[in-house]
């Protein structure tokens, strides 16, 4: 996904935080002290700044190394059960490893309470990459890092969360109903046809044995086992056995644990590095068609909707009406 076709591109928009920060504190300045207070604000910071660049250009012809600031980059990961922002995440990443220098760090705002196994397991893929290229990363998790969320999480060489933060659930999940009962009292056959002893166990119309449901009990046993021989391998001194167990635990009984590192919002987080880092923030999306950018999209979405919300009013006055014209 790294080159997407010209018909579906990608735009990455780039907000440099400490930039933002700064003229949020000067308008709210401004607006309980005054334009004087903030005038004199100004000239106070301009000093400041020409005696560190007078400073650093002192230490430059000294021949000492120059103390420039560090680069943090934060990217959004807000998980759904397919792990569909992966698409984003990766070009995200593409781009940060392709210009960001060896030690920088990457700040990952993770939000998921997990999903399939092979979507989360792309987006820890992703994750690792960075870690790959000498890039420092963190992951921040203030409502939820569950199940997949906490495999991506993992991966991270500082894990911080807020305190009522849910993480954990290290275990995997399967559920089906199944038909075979209903189908069978109304004398309706259901086939399957198949080649190869386990390219079906457990169906959702089909009659399931113990047989079947053993081999499917075995697959989930085996992803499971493969989850927590990643987390021991991003997280070695994690007990794995104590906490694979499926459950999941708050912020402060997490930090018990280890699973996670420090207990922070990634609000705290981030302005803390804003104070000695420079600290943007990378956010991608698809480029809006046409149609999207005059509206158009939207308002037949609208249309839709309402078309969708009045059909069951509509049905209903048509079987009015219908039994009516019978009974005439």
């Amino acid at each position: 996904m790294l080159f997407h076709s010209p018909k579906n591109p990608i735009e990455l928009k780039i907000l440099h935080l400490n930039e933002a920060q700064k003229q949020r504190r000067e308008d709210l300045m401004e607006a309980t002290q005054g334009k004087d207070a903030l005038k004199q604000f100004k000239k106070t910071m301009a000093k400041k700044a020409k005696q560190a660049l007078k400073a650093k250009s002192k230490n430059k012809k000294k021949g000492s190394s120059t103390n420039t600031k560090s680069q943090v980059f934060v990217l959004d990961f807000d998980g759904d059960i397919k792990a569909a922002a992966v698409k984003h995440l990766r070009e995200e990443i593409s781009t940060l490893i392709s210009a960001a220098n060896k030690g920088d760090e990457v700040v990952v705002r993770l939000e998921s309470g997990g999903g399939l196994v092979h979507g989360y397991g792309l987006a820890a893929a992703q994750l690792v990459r960075l870690k790959e290229a000498g890039l420092k990363l963190t992951v921040c998790v203030d409502k939820v890092a569950a199940s997949g969320g906490y495999m991506m999480a993992c991966v991270a060489d500082n894990v911080v969360a807020a305190p009522f933060a849910i993480i954990g659930s290290i275990g995997v999940v399967s559920q089906l109903p199944n038909f075979h009962k209903w189908l069978k009292n109304h004398d309706i056959d259901y086939e399957m046809f198949t080649a190869g002893d386990y390219k079906r166990t457990v169906t959702v119309f089909g009659e399931n044995d113990e047989e079947d449901r053993a081999k499917y009990q075995e697959e989930l046993e085996q992803t499971h086992e493969l989850f927590k021989h990643f987390v021991n391998t991003y997280r070695p001194t994690l007990d794995v056995a104590k906490v694979a167990t499926g459950e999941h635990w708050y912020g402060e009984d997490a930090l018990k644990l280890n699973l996670i590192d420090s207990l922070q919002t990634s609000d705290s987080y981030i302005l803390a590095r804003m104070e000695d880092s420079e600290v943007y923030a990378l956010h991608s999306r698809q480029k809006p068609t046409l149609a999207e950018k005059l509206g158009l999209a939207q308002a037949a979405e609208a249309t839709l909707t309402i078309a969708v919300d009045k059909l069951p009013d509509a049905l209903a006055r048509f079987d009015l009406n219908s039994r009516l014209n019978i009974l005439k």
